[in-house]
């Protein structure tokens, strides 16, 4: 399906070489922010009091979050929790305050304007199971980004599998950047969310390395930069199309999702943008540079041996 047909190749690779220095520029930039800031950790992996609230009616979020804030948790966590009377409370560890104490001065605060909040539960999460998160994390981005790397080798060429993993960790690193730049929170669920543009981006690399592929068969005297910005123009109806379509769902959830799903969609939406961005500004002229030929795809045809038999 096209929404619309271009015509005329667009002559991206003419620019690759600039589009790829801005790129290098733009990975520098969110890696010092990553050395010099580093990521502003939620609870989950650093470790606090989780507290699950029961009240009546369903409650105010934001105004519970006065409420902590008040106290001097405004960095607390609130959402609801399973139904809409049930409210998860997430805080931060206090030097020299024990879990109990914590609870007990959250709870004395709601209790000032709702006097019927029952608490259900209240759990520790230490440091050391926050450390433990961070390194599970790690591993799952390592053997994601092995796994994009193995499968593209097979279904297409080494070069393309080495030119869509640097392009998927670019935007890794865009997005961790960001929130280390900002110093928004880093939770599961962006954790989430990083992994889940993984990939949504080698989707979009792969579309791009199909129709390269199919080109190299049907434009057997085109360069290669022409079989590119070829393969690149003709998919840019159905990126928009798709981009554009999840962008609306992820938008919605940015701002009518809550506290609860802001950050999730928050980096859902930096990952799709710059996941166009690399996968054809990025990952199709690193391609190029390492040299991609019609030998690497198309496997030579075998010439029919006559077998002549003499009587």
């Amino acid at each position: 399906m096209e929404f619309f047909r271009i015509k005329r190749d667009i002559p991206f690779m003419r620019y690759a070489l600039i589009f790829n220095v801005i790129s290098f520029i733009t990975f520098l930039v969110a890696v010092g922010a990553l050395v010099f800031k580093g990521l502003n950790f939620g609870v989950d992996f650093t470790g606090g009091t989780v507290m699950e609230v029961h009240y009546t009616q369903a409650p105010d979020v934001n105004g519970i979050r006065e409420k902590m804030a008040k106290i001097g948790f405004a960095d607390a966590a609130v959402q609801t929790f399973g139904t809409s009377l049930d409210v998860l409370i997430r805080l931060p560890i206090k030097q020299g305050v024990s879990s109990a104490q914590l609870s007990e001065k959250v709870l004395a605060e709601l209790r000032t304007s709702t006097p019927d909040v029952e608490m259900r539960r209240v759990e520790f999460v230490g440091p050391q199971v926050g450390g433990e998160l961070v390194e599970s994390g790690a591993l799952a981005l390592l053997f994601v980004s092995l796994g994009i790397v193995a499968y593209l080798a097979m279904r297409f060429e080494w070069k393309f599998g080495l030119a869509a993993i640097i392009a998927n960790l670019h935007d890794v690193v865009i997005i961790l950047g960001c929130f280390a730049l900002f110093q928004w929170e880093f939770s599961l669920t962006v954790l989430a969310a990083v992994l889940a543009i993984l990939g949504y981006s080698v989707n979009e690399s792969v579309v791009v390395f199909d129709r390269i592929r199919e080109n190299f068969r049907k434009m057997r005297k085109a360069s290669v930069t022409t079989v590119i910005d070829n393969a690149i123009t003709r998919t840019m109806s159905r990126t928009i199309i798709t981009h554009g379509c999840t962008q609306l769902m992820v938008t919605s959830m940015l701002f009518f999702g809550g506290e609860t799903l802001h950050y999730f969609a928050l980096a859902l939406t930096i990952g799709i943008c710059f996941g166009i961005y690399s996968s054809v500004l990025v990952a199709s002229p690193i391609v190029m540079w390492l040299r991609v030929s019609r030998e690497d795809l198309v496997k030579p045809e075998k010439k029919a041996e006559t077998i002549g038999a003499s009587f």
